[in-house]
């Protein structure tokens, strides 16, 4: 079973994220800002990386620098966030996210990125085949 961490400091929206991701069949935790999400990396890796970038402690850009300066496997990583202008999609690409999503996400948008994502396709049942 694919994993996936979702990093966000709004309780409520990660509770939104991991909803959908679970509905697909991932298994998903969570961390409330980068340096949580850095723990949870060292305890075991996954598959995909939903950030947010406004977090206290170690914002979005900040995780992914550092995860991205590890000597580990790299999987994907999507920024989420309210931000929607264009020096925000750069720094977040320049941080390492490999896709830039603007909030409010749509559940099927949010779906059709992590699968591609992660090289699946959906059975038409939503789970992944």
């Amino acid at each position: 079973m694919k994993r996936i961490l979702v990093i966000d400091d709004a309780a409520t929206v990660r509770l939104y994220h991991r909803s959908i991701l679970e509905e697909l069949g991932f298994e998903v935790s969570e961390a409330v800002n980068g340096l949580e999400a850095l723990e949870r990396v060292a305890e075991g890796d996954f598959d995909l990386y939903l950030v947010d970038i406004n977090m206290p402690k170690l914002d979005g850009y900040g995780f992914l620098r550092e995860l991205r300066g590890k000597d580990m496997p790299q999987a994907p990583a999507i920024m989420v966030s309210t931000e929607a202008g264009a020096n925000d999609q750069k720094l977040a690409f320049l941080s390492g996210a490999n896709l830039y999503i603007v909030k409010p996400v749509r559940p099927e948008r949010l779906a059709s990125h992590v699968l591609t994502l992660l090289g699946m396709t959906s059975n038409g049942r939503g789970e992944p085949s």
